[in-house]
């Protein structure tokens, strides 16, 4: 049932497509449900099934965006277009008034009696207008009715503005003040054979162009309307020196904070992992228990933490500063300085999870190895770079690509705190000194001064997927080789 009711409703809503693929869908389950010999595909449909729609239908529908002008200014399809076109009336020069009165039939149904200049008169009933001859029986039909009072009509302003009755094939009756309506004309009509709209007036022939009814001289009509563009967002992301610039420089900034992020967090953790595994430290337990609390706090409550922390006039490190040497640091204005409080508010967020794992995997070492070393005369910092660190590193440095991976999208810190400002001065697009590819991504989509662009967002989504999945594939490369070393100690 469930079934016939969303295919009533795709046929009626014209998605064909869908439709088709929702039927192939339901004729591929019945024959795996009914078929002995497919009886094994019953437990792999359900991962099937959400793994076309979880994984397969977004990276198909980004790519389909990616080739469209999607965005402010091109969001309806191309009927709906022309529907609102077509739908669009001018006052009619010299129009003749026809003043009116109006009528409510037991029903609240309103029935508009109008009168022109050469006192016809005509009855508009539910866009219907009727021409009413001498003692026409309508007449005898609205003397039953209430007739509006002046204050009536007042009050109904809304509802008599919402009339609208088709005088004839181009002109439709709608009201201009309380007294009376006008003449409007039709500005556009649609000519289907030649896919073109016309103005009604001038006479000017509009065709569509690149998501656009376009005159000649190159005058657009707005709205737009989606459609298949090709490669041209690619081309303004790559082409244009505006675009282009910027998201070099945001793409220089993604690499050096998902390294710089990963390097920092790595090496303070390890550091006091170090000191933890120490058996000889007294109150361990305590320690790692207040190392541990920056993960146990939810990200976005450390970084909004931050952000007041960082504030140039009141937060507490400028004021500490400013007591101290004298001087206080732009921290959310300049460049140089946001990125330094990004890295050190995403080391107090990455450091505890760096730590933890190290601990796990220091544990994991023989320590008959620093006996044998020390019998051998090798110092603390030789033991630690000839068996620590090759040993540590079979077991982390999957984790430090993942790290490195999550960091490259790490979008909550970067917008939390900073928003990706200061803005680079000069680009087109929404981007900013502390942008990453994904907050970049998102500002395009929603931030951007000339409204939506997710046709440009999407391709620049696509860049993103293929760099995290040359990450991904180097990170199982990595991880079989280091799994080969392994097997040789």
């Amino acid at each position: 049932m469930v079934f016939i009711w969303i295919a009533l409703y795709l046929l009626s809503a014209e998605a064909y497509l869908v439709f088709v693929l929702l039927l192939l869908g339901a004729l591929l389950t019945n024959v795996i449900f009914m078929l002995p010999k497919a009886y094994p595909y019953r437990y792999l449909l359900p991962a099937a099934f959400f793994l076309l729609l979880l994984v397969v239908y977004p990276i198909v529908y980004t790519v389909y965006i990616s080739v469209t002008n999607y965005g402010t200014g091109n969001i309806l399809n191309k009927e709906q277009v022309i529907s609102q076109f077509e739908g669009r009336y001018a006052l009619e020069p010299d129009s003749d008034e026809f003043v009116f009165q109006a009528y409510r039939d037991p029903q609240d149904s309103l029935w508009l009696l109008f009168t022109d200049s050469q006192g016809e008169k005509m009855l508009g009933h539910r866009g219907e207008l009727t021409r009413l001859r001498e003692n026409d029986p309508l007449l005898d039909q609205l003397a039953g009715y209430t007739e509006l009072s002046r204050v009536d009509l007042v009050r109904s302003t809304n509802e008599l503005s919402a009339q609208s009755f088709a005088y004839d094939d181009t002109h439709e009756l709608r009201m201009r003040n309380i007294n009376v309506f006008n003449l409007y004309l039709q500005q556009y009509s649609y000519d289907r054979e030649r896919d073109a709209l016309l103005e009604v007036q001038t006479g000017i022939v509009y065709t569509p162009e690149y998501g656009y009814f376009q005159a000649p001289d190159g005058t657009r009509l707005t709205p737009g309307f989606r459609a298949l563009i090709g490669f041209d967002n690619f081309r303004r992301l790559f082409g244009n020196p505006q675009i282009t610039g910027p998201f070099v420089s945001v793409f220089i900034w993604t690499i050096q904070w998902a390294l710089l992020s990963v390097a920092t967090t790595f090496v303070v953790g390890l550091f006091l992992a170090i000191l933890l595994n120490d058996p000889h430290l007294r109150l361990r337990k305590l320690y790692r228990s207040l190392l541990i609390l920056p993960y146990a706090i939810p990200a976005f409550i450390s970084a909004l933490i931050w952000r007041g922390l960082f504030n140039t006039e009141l937060g507490v490190i400028n004021q500490i500063l400013q007591a101290t040497i004298g001087s206080s640091v732009p921290w959310l204005q300049d460049p140089f300085w946001a990125k330094v409080a990004l890295i050190i508010l995403n080391l107090w967020l990455g450091f505890p999870y760096m730590m933890v794992i190290c601990l796990g995997a220091l544990q994991s070492i023989n320590t008959e190895m620093y006996e044998a070393a020390v019998v051998d005369g090798a110092t603390a910092w030789q033991q630690f770079r000839h068996i620590t660190l090759p040993l540590l590193m079979v077991s982390v440095a999957p984790l430090l690509i993942s790290s490195f991976s999550f960091n490259f999208n790490n979008f909550s810190v970067i917008y939390l705190l900073t928003r990706g400002r200061p803005p680079i001065v000069g680009a087109q697009t929404p981007a900013g000194h502390t942008d990453i590819l994904i907050s970049y991504t998102y500002r395009l989509a929603f931030e951007s001064g000339r409204g939506i662009d997710y046709g440009l967002a999407s391709a620049v989504t696509l860049v993103i997927f293929l760099i995290t999945g040359a990450i991904t594939f180097f990170n199982f490369r990595f991880t079989g080789a280091l799994e080969d070393v392994n097997k040789n100690v």
